[in-house]
């Protein structure tokens, strides 16, 4: 399964930085786990990303594969998330992921929250 029009994408930063993260959870070998993704209310703009490793999909859960990794959201925040793309940065401006998403009307300075 690859990424298609209206998926959610992962740049090579984010895939290295997950792979880095599944081994240091202990789950890097273990191919029932992914990355979930999520949106979920509050912060400083309404809407919050939610990231985690989970290994079971739900029954209306929406699954992705893109750059080598597996993404499993949950079809309200699929909503919210259609064709965004999670990035991460390592460099002085802020540390960490970060999500560019074409539905987003606004978003806070911090990065973490937004609005559609």
């Amino acid at each position: 399964m690859t990424a298609t029009e209206n998926s959610i994408y992962v740049s090579d930063k984010a895939k290295k930085k997950v792979h880095q993260l599944m081994e240091d959870a202990g789950v890097g070998g273990d191919d029932t786990y992914f990355l979930r993704v999520g949106v979920v209310g509050g912060g400083c703009s309404g809407l919050s990303y939610k990231l985690d490793f989970d290994n079971e999909v739900k029954p209306m859960d929406q699954v992705f594969e893109d750059n080598g990794i597996k993404v499993v959201t949950d079809l309200k925040s699929f909503l919210y998330l259609v064709n965004t793309e999670l990035d991460f940065s390592d460099g002085l401006n802020g540390k960490g992921f970060y999500f560019n998403n074409p539905n987003a009307s606004r978003s806070c300075g911090c990065g973490e929250s937004f609005a559609v």
